[in-house]
């Protein structure tokens, strides 16, 4: 086994983190936390019809799913992206990708040698 297959997550640990990222809201947090890095949750509900309270309830979910984690900075909490849970969820899907590759690659074999 590759060290990307054995790093990449496990099924039972996949599952939480793809359902946080299945709500339309949370992944708009992961990638605004991605591409301007961590935010408080003022920050975060700027310009978005989404309150404050349910940017939180949201955050918490990420935070479960293990894809965020906050830091308190005198009142507020700052929120930040943990690369390592994305980088092993994008191996879990490199995973799914390659098995679907082979599958496909069987079928084309099977319908080459049997063409009827």
């Amino acid at each position: 086994m590759s060290a990307s297959r054995s790093s990449a997550l496990k099924l039972g640990e996949a599952a939480p983190l793809f359902a946080a990222l299945g709500d339309e809201t949370r992944l708009k947090l992961v990638s605004r936390l991605c591409n301007e890095g961590p935010l408080s949750i003022v920050r975060l509900s700027e310009g978005s019809d989404v309150t404050r309270q349910a940017i939180t309830k949201h955050l918490r979910a990420l935070a479960s799913a293990g894809l965020v984690h906050d830091t308190r900075h005198g009142r507020e909490r700052i929120w930040e992206l943990c690369p390592e849970r994305v980088e092993k969820a994008r191996q879990h899907l490199q995973q799914i990708s390659e098995q679907w590759d082979a599958a496909l690659g069987r079928l084309q074999e099977f319908l080459r040698d049997h063409p009827e």
